[in-house]
């Protein structure tokens, strides 16, 4: 009896060992090859670390610490300046507190001048020294309140700061521009103007108007 002899198929050889299949490595490289890749944010969160795994806790302790320290440098600059600005408010509340008075009482003053202008036409009598004593004492309680008059002379010189001029005239002894005669008298409080004075200022004859 004789048999046929069967031809050894395409799938053959791939059976090893009694007809396994072979292992396939393609898809195991390619996992390698991915695993071996790393994305562009997992370098960002390594770096990160190593950053800070690199920075001494000493120097981070130092850094706080120069941090709070000019903070509280700082503050202290602040509290002083407010404290230096809260003196000089109340030494200005003492110093001109009675400002709003004193205004008041100045047109007193100018009436009672006016009363010893007049009186001073018979110095001997009783009037005139009573009205002498009376000013000594108003003087004494403008100096006790910082009050001083501002230094106005005839032919002086005129000063916007403390003079206002109320007019202008043609004086043949005195230049043009300064003062001829004071009105009524100025006065400060420290360093403060309470009033200006006012005056009568010379006119040169060159800036009169010509007459028809």
């Amino acid at each position: 009896m004789c048999f046929a002899m069967q031809e050894p198929t395409p799938n053959s050889e791939d059976t090893i060992d009694g007809g396994n299949p072979a292992p396939d490595t393609s898809q195991n490289t390619a996992n390698e090859e991915v695993e071996g890749q790393s994305s562009p944010a997992a370098e960002v969160e390594v770096a990160a670390v190593e950053e800070e795994e690199e920075i001494d806790p000493w120097e981070a302790l130092e850094l706080e610490a120069a941090k709070w320290k000019d903070q509280a440098v700082r503050t202290a600059a602040e509290l002083d300046n407010f404290r230096k600005r809260m003196t000089r408010e109340k030494l200005d509340a003492v110093r001109y507190g009675n400002q709003s008075l004193l205004e008041e009482l100045l047109p007193v003053l100018d009436n009672f001048n006016m009363g010893m202008q007049a009186a001073a036409q018979e110095q001997g009598s009783m009037l005139y020294m009573g009205m002498d004593m009376v000013n000594k004492q108003l003087g004494e309680f403008l100096s006790s309140q910082n009050v001083t008059e501002i230094a106005t002379e005839d032919g002086g010189e005129f000063d916007p700061n403390v003079h206002e001029a109320l007019s202008q005239e043609v004086s043949e002894d005195i230049e043009e521009g300064k003062i001829i005669r004071v009105v009524r008298k100025g006065y400060r409080i420290g360093e403060r103007l309470l009033r200006p004075a006012n005056v009568i200022v010379a006119l040169g004859e060159e800036s009169q108007p010509e007459s028809e």
